[in-house]
């Protein structure tokens, strides 16, 4: 589950990869997987969580920082969710310490954001005379390039 669109080529690929098959999984057979995507309407991810929730899953993967971890939590306190993030779990109310999540939620964070002002002090070093630095990136992570800045 996600707020964005997962790229066709991808989605043909994931159900198929090397790893899900080298542990046995094989959909169609043995799994199934069963995406959904907000297409970036974040007001939709409540919707898909209780939707995936009713369908009984086993486990709630929610990718990126655009709620979705948030939706499965306030849809379920008994089915695994395991996030990925780059924004700090625990400003998100995901989890109760990094160490001890807590609940049903585990995940992977990159802190992408927390990491933004260093990214910039390293960037500056390699280019000192740079004054104008553009970044595409999502709104989280811009907010925090903005105030190393």
């Amino acid at each position: 589950m996600s707020a964005v669109r997962l790229p066709h080529s991808l989605r043909r690929t994931l159900p198929g990869s090397a790893v899900a098959n080298e542990v046995g999984y094989v959909e169609g057979k043995n799994v199934a997987i069963e995406f959904r995507w907000a297409e970036g309407r974040h007001d939709r991810l409540p919707a898909l969580a209780a939707e995936l929730v009713r369908r009984q899953v086993a486990i709630i993967l929610a990718t990126g920082a655009g709620g979705g971890a948030n939706a499965a939590k306030a849809a379920t306190s008994t089915i695994p969710i395991v996030f990925t993030t780059g924004r700090n779990p625990l400003d998100m109310g995901l989890v109760a310490s990094l160490r001890h999540p807590g609940g049903n939620l585990t995940g992977v964070n990159f802190f992408a954001t927390e990491l933004g002002e260093k990214r910039l002090e390293l960037l500056h070093a390699l280019v000192p005379r740079a004054t104008v630095i553009a970044q595409r990136s999502t709104i989280c992570a811009t907010t925090s390039l903005r105030a190393a800045w």
